[in-house]
């Protein structure tokens, strides 16, 4: 994604972000370890120092391969609140950077990008996505006016 300020966003800003929303989970994510989600937004990216920062609708079934199995398959609440976390963050990103940075698909994408995730997660996190789409369906109501 781009930033507020028009320039791409480092995978290390990407990371940073995903880790502080996970910190400010504090007493919403009940029966789930933060610790370990904490852990899983610092490293979950580390795959990106090999193969670059591959936009997720560009990525191929070779660059997921190098992601971790457990992350993936999101057997675990932990998993299951980093992704939801990951992918939050980029929408809120979108949200935050021009529209002129915006390709086409992701008009419809960022409305759609980490819903799933989100309802398997925890209901805090469902909440907030749904309030992501909300300023999203905003951001494309000013820019067309």
């Amino acid at each position: 994604s781009t930033t507020s300020q028009g320039r791409p966003e480092s995978v290390a800003e990407h990371s940073w972000r995903v880790a502080l929303m996970a910190m400010l989970l504090s007493g919403e994510a009940e029966g789930v370890d933060l610790n370990k989600v904490l852990r899983m937004c610092v490293i979950h990216d580390l795959g990106e120092a090999i193969t670059g920062d591959i936009p997720s609708f560009w990525k191929t079934e070779a660059d997921t391969a190098k992601e971790d199995k457990e992350m993936i398959e999101m057997k675990t609440p932990e998993a299951r609140v980093y992704k939801a976390l990951d992918k939050l963050e980029a929408v809120l990103q979108h949200n935050e950077a021009p529209l002129s940075t915006w390709i086409p698909l992701e008009y419809e994408l960022n409305q759609t990008y980490g819903m799933e995730e989100a309802k398997a997660s925890i209901p805090f996190l469902e909440a907030v996505r749904n309030l992501a789409v909300t300023d999203t369906k905003e951001k494309l109501q000013k820019e067309s006016t």
